[in-house]
């Protein structure tokens, strides 16, 4: 298997790493070589500029929710799935806030430095250089040096002032850190910067960049990096272990059994992606194909049915808030929700997808009051602050669509809505905690129907995906919306 990439990664965040990043994605690429993407952590926005760049999907991969096996096999999966006879394939692993930063003081789980040590990845460090020359070195040093586990390759400085500001920053990493290369500076350019919203950049739905834009970040990779030595950088040696030894959560409880799949034909899973609806694990989509399913892409903003011959729906995160008045105007799609859900179809739904199946959304400052499907009976609304972040642990109290009672799942949350008090009667699926601090119970169900606010990835348990299969296959031998 080809082996060669590196990881991007940053002191911490705000540095630069997503502009570098993206400039260097799209001068390998226009160089001829197949890019493949990575995200670390649980961000969904970067991985859609990844795609946009490269043209191949980008993953994410996540020690703490996921566990050291399954990142080594996601990571294995990506490479091989862009091996081509013709062409070298080059990973490049989009690191996320600094460095070093994840889960903990004394833990580097959840942290870039964790998937950098388990996939073996050569690091090559963002810095941002405004306003410095010899503490750049000092700085650089000091994380050269942190952990052994961590291979630092090189060391590119960006928002560099001018060409003597760079002349600076070359001689002082020449005289205290020769063995720590320079691989580039790249100037302030404000016309390369993405803009950013309530939940970080804006995504790349809302801001498509055009190839003029993905000309200028590759010509500035061209002038300012050297990419010759960037795209010669190789992994290590993978981790030697079985990757069947590292699953990060207690998978009892999860009683699906693949062999019911073995050999029949894939049912149809309705999966909601556009602008308002586009933060998903790139892994949810294939352990579902995995387990048998063919989803199919639909869009609550702009279709007035659901895709024909479904046994399931999925309704991912998003910004519905940002198209509240669209979606509440598309009458067709909420009626073919409520049906749905109402035959007692499968339906999961997560964060945005959520928020879309409550009552509806109350207005905050320039956005409209508007309603929405009314599968779950209370309102949400937009807060001015952020409401919640970070990772979770959800232990399925109730057995669901997706998992029996007693399974243990990991996912990540982050919003800046909330919703209003939910009926009692109303069954709480859910026990979720931080750090074995229990939070709350939610993960509510209707019918067949679950929302939460939790972006679970079905890789921290490998019982979901197949799960979700399962219960949605019951439907393919009935009539639409009869299950």
């Amino acid at each position: 298997m080809n082996r060669r990439g590196f990881l991007i990664a940053a002191p911490q965040s705000g540095s630069g790493k997503t502009t570098v990043s993206l400039a260097i994605m799209a001068a390998l690429a226009r160089r001829g070589l197949h890019v493949a993407p990575f995200k670390c952590g649980p961000d969904f926005i970067d991985p859609g500029y990844h795609r946009a760049v490269t043209g191949n999907a980008s993953i994410n991969l996540d020690g703490w929710m996921c566990g050291e096996g399954f990142v080594l096999t996601s990571f294995q999966t990506g490479l091989t799935s862009l091996t081509s006879p013709i062409g070298q394939t080059i990973a490049v692993i989009e690191g996320a806030m600094g460095l070093f930063d994840g889960l903990g003081v004394s833990s580097r789980e959840g942290s870039s430095a964790q998937i950098a040590a388990i996939t073996g990845a050569p690091v090559v460090l963002v810095v941002n250089a405004r306003g410095m020359a010899a503490s750049a070195a000092a700085l650089v040093k000091g994380f050269a040096g942190f952990d052994p586990q961590v291979r630092l390759a090189g060391v590119i400085f960006n928002n560099v002032g001018s060409d003597s500001h760079a002349a600076l920053l070359r001689g002082v990493m020449s005289e205290h850190l020769p063995e720590v290369a320079l691989l580039g500076c790249v100037p302030r350019d404000e016309s390369l910067v993405i803009p950013s919203r309530h939940l970080g950049l804006t995504t790349v739905e809302d801001n498509p960049l055009s190839d003029e834009f993905i000309g200028q970040l590759a010509d500035m990779a061209e002038r300012c990096l050297d990419l010759d030595r960037l795209s010669h950088l190789d992994f290590g040696s993978l981790r030697h272990r079985s990757v069947q030894a590292a699953q990060p959560t207690d998978v009892s409880g999860v009683m699906s059994d693949n062999r019911l799949v073995r050999g029949a034909e894939p049912i149809r899973i309705a999966v909601a992606r556009d602008a308002a609806f586009c933060f998903m694990y790139e892994d949810n989509l294939r352990l579902l194909r995995e387990s048998g399913a063919e989803p199919v892409f639909f869009s609550p903003l702009v279709d007035t049915a659901l895709p024909p011959d479904i046994s399931g729906i999925y309704l991912p995160g998003g910004y519905p808030e940002l198209y509240a008045g669209q979606l509440a105007a598309n009458a067709g799609m909420l009626q073919a929700l409520r049906e749905a859900v109402q035959a007692d179809m499968p339906v999961y739904a997560e964060c945005g997808g959520f928020v879309y199946l409550t009552q509806g959304i109350d207005s905050c400052g320039s956005q409209p009051s508007a309603d929405f499907v009314g599968i779950f009976p209370a309102r949400s609304r937009m807060l001015p602050r952020r409401k919640a972040l970070g990772y979770r642990q959800v232990e399925v109290t109730q057995a669901t669509a997706i998992a029996a009672a007693g399974a243990v799942v990991r996912g990540h949350e982050f919003h800046y809505s909330e919703i209003g008090a939910m009926p009692e009667e109303v069954e709480r699926c859910y026990q979720v905690s931080r750090r074995g601090e229990v939070l709350c119970t939610e993960g509510y169900r209707v019918r067949n129907c679950l929302g939460s606010y939790i972006h679970l990835h079905f890789g921290s348990n490998p019982g979901i995906a197949a799960t979700f299969v399962t219960a949605c296959r019951i439907c393919t031998t009935l009539t639409a919306y009869s299950c």
